[in-house]
């Protein structure tokens, strides 16, 4: 006897949004295509009202994120890179659909980068934080926190390395994000949202939207509840608008001019730092 034929289960790709998977508030999609042409998946369109929420997300969280010790952030981190590490073929199925060359080597290349930023956790505040000399009889300390609320947008090429270096360096320190995953290749984006959701990574610490960035951008940037915003993976055009916007409320405003993702150089406590706060406190000696 013939078995039968069985279906393919296909995978839904939708919003990750404060620990949690969800479609569209509108219920809209848009294709993906690979490289040869043909649609390969219909992820979610995320409208204005899905940003909002998520940046509500990311606020409500901000708090308990920073409020953690930075080792035990580092130990979160590292066990991204731990799950990534446990996922290695459903990423390089990701990216080989759309048509990634040597898509292994950016799945390596992505999940050392987690443990690279997850070392610099503890690091990093003894790097740019100081005591100060001052003429008078205080203590004066310079003191790194995180901004706040980071809105990120992700590179186009290489869609998942590309991701990772900038939402590593942004989460590390105690911010909480809001990103903006590639139009064009969202697939990783999503999947390593399955990974923020059975790692440590409290629940709105990372929000994830695809579709659309004419719909999203201008409203991220110009969101008053937002404190930074990485414009990494805006196209050089549509940049000075952008940081109008975001001037509004006077986000701080980065963009990574690396040409090679693959590089040492890509990888930088200062990439962390670009988005913390230097705090200065004055302390008086005792008599």
């Amino acid at each position: 006897m013939t078995a039968p034929r069985r279906l393919d289960v296909r995978k839904t790709y939708k919003l990750y949004i404060a620990g949690g998977f969800s479609r569209s508030e509108s219920g809209r999609s848009y294709p993906v295509t690979g490289s040869g042409g043909s649609v390969v998946a219909r992820p979610a369109r995320a409208s204005r009202k899905d940003l909002r929420e998520s940046v509500r997300a990311a606020r409500s969280a901000q708090p308990g994120w920073a409020g953690a010790t930075a080792y035990n952030r580092g130990q979160i981190l590292y066990r991204m890179a731990e799950l990534m590490e446990g996922r290695r073929e459903q990423f390089v199925h990701e990216l080989d659909r759309l048509g990634v060359d040597h898509p292994d080597r950016e799945v390596t290349a992505s999940i050392d980068r987690w443990v690279w930023y997850a070392g610099w956790s503890d690091k990093v505040h003894h790097l740019v934080g100081t005591v100060n000399p001052v003429a008078g009889p205080y203590f004066d300390f310079t003191i790194p926190e995180p901004t706040g609320v980071v809105g990120i947008v992700a590179p186009d090429d290489p869609a998942l390395l590309g991701l990772v270096s900038r939402l590593a360096p942004a989460i590390v320190s105690g911010n909480t994000v809001v990103l903006l995953a590639s139009e064009t290749k969202p697939l990783p984006a999503v999947t390593l949202c399955e990974v923020l959701a059975t790692s440590d990574v409290p629940p709105g610490v990372v929000n994830v939207l695809t579709g659309y960035r004419e719909e999203l951008l201008p409203w991220l940037a110009g969101h008053m509840d937002v404190n930074a915003i990485d414009l990494t993976g805006v196209q050089a055009d549509a940049v000075d608008e952008l940081e109008r916007l975001a001037a509004e409320n006077l986000k701080r405003t980065v963009r990574d001019g690396q040409a090679d993702v693959f590089a040492d150089a890509a990888q930088s406590p200062y990439a962390i730092t670009a988005l913390m706060e230097m705090k200065t406190v004055w302390h008086p000696m005792g008599a």
